[in-house]
């Protein structure tokens, strides 16, 4: 199953000038249990998914109260500078809709 058909939202946004946050927000409990005891998403693999080392990944977590999954990243560039392709870090939480579960 998609992570896009279990979570109710996801999405990426500006996080100051040099990070993007990522919200995976699931209005069913089971589901956000399922996908955490999978273990699936992870600091890893959202390493591999963005292709970034770790260091740039300097927040991950599961978030009980709101059955959510939590990750911020380092940007390249900082936002609106030359080079930044999205100032509002809206546009990229696309990788996260396809990702494969086997819940």
């Amino acid at each position: 199953m998609k992570l896009k058909d279990l979570a109710k939202t996801i999405r990426s946004k500006d996080a100051g000038v040099d990070h993007i946050t990522f919200d995976i927000i699931f209005d069913d409990y089971n589901n956000y249990e399922q996908v955490k005891k999978a273990n699936t998403i992870n600091r890893e693999f959202i390493g591999e998914l963005y292709k970034v080392p770790q260091e740039m990944i300097t927040d991950f977590c599961y978030f009980d109260p709101a059955h959510a999954i939590k990750f911020t990243i380092q940007r390249d560039e900082p936002s609106g500078s030359p080079g930044d392709s999205d100032i509002y870090g809206c546009q990229q939480y696309a990788p996260l809709l396809d990702i494969e579960l086997d819940i």
